[in-house]
């Protein structure tokens, strides 16, 4: 492959070497556009140089996010070269970086360079053949990305219409994988994989196996839902009987009350006129509920 023919998919006809910027915790796919706040003083100085020259800048994840200054040996080979779409330095010496993912490469060499690396970079070729077996894999692909917004809850819906708007398989493989929940090192298999219908299939393997989790999960919920929803009912009920039972209790007592009174009255002999009274005032707390005020006895 010739040196034009290599590099005539990527704009500004873009070199073979790259400033180099190691990731942490990350892996940026080709078609990402993403903002970036840069901290490192090696990647920093890697983002100058870029700007510097035609704003290209090799991207590659570091195999432990928490080394602090990685050796070659230390950072994957297979990255993305990206276009630096805006760089903006901040008042605390950090600098904020929005760049777009244009397409796979792999590192050949580092070449040595002061205050960050240089690498020299192959681009990596992706098979365009359109097979029956690679629609099919498209179309369930697609299927299954649906099933899994619909249950992650967590994916903006209108991810799912651009997605259904991709053709190409291999821009759709990536697209969908930078929205999976997945390990940075199954991303890394994903980004390494430069067959789209190897990494079709991979992917459908991460996404049916997250669908069954999720699906899992949704059913765990529910039923720890309804458990709850029981328990507070049963409480309620509990509660609602305990009442109930207290007024019947007050009730009995009220009348056991009446009685006495009643037996009082029928003792003291008073004379007719004021025995008729006492026993209609009688009668009226009779018909009194227990827990109205003017029937505390």
């Amino acid at each position: 492959m010739s040196e034009k023919t290599k590099t005539s998919s990527i704009k500004r006809g873009k070199p073979t070497r790259f400033p180099l910027f190691p990731l942490r915790d990350m892996v940026i796919f080709p078609h990402m556009v993403v903002p970036l706040f840069v901290g490192r003083e090696k990647s920093i100085h890697a983002l100058e140089a870029a700007m510097n020259g035609n704003k290209y800048i090799f991207l590659a994840t570091q195999k432990n996010a928490k080394v602090e200054d990685p050796k070659p040996d230390e950072i994957y080979s297979t990255g993305t070269i990206c276009h630096i779409i805006q760089l903006l330095k901040l008042p605390d010496g950090t600098v904020k970086v929005l760049v777009e993912g244009e397409k796979r490469g792999t590192i050949l060499s580092y070449l040595n360079c002061d205050g960050y690396f240089t690498v020299e970079v192959a681009d990596v070729s992706e098979s365009s053949n359109k097979t029956a077996k690679l629609e099919a894999f498209v179309r369930g692909i697609r299927s299954s990305f649906e099933r899994y917004v619909k249950l992650t809850k967590t994916i903006p819906a209108e991810v799912t219409n651009v997605v259904s708007g991709i053709s190409e398989p291999s821009r759709l493989a990536d697209s969908i994988a930078t929205h999976l929940n997945l390990k940075i090192t199954d991303k890394q298999d994903l980004l390494s994989l430069a067959d789209p219908l190897k990494r079709l299939e991979k992917l459908l393997v991460f996404m049916e196996s997250e669908i069954e989790i999720l699906q899992i999960e949704n059913r765990i919920h529910s039923r720890v839902k309804k458990q709850m929803e029981k328990a507070q009912k049963d409480y309620y009920l509990n509660e609602q009987m305990r009442a109930i039972q207290k007024e019947l209790g007050n009730k009995d007592e009220f009348k056991q009350e009446l009685a006495e009174l009643e037996k009082k009255i029928a003792r003291l002999k008073m004379p007719v006129e004021a025995s008729e009274k006492a026993l209609s005032e009688l009668k009226k707390l009779k018909s009194m509920s227990p827990a109205s005020a003017e029937a505390a006895l």
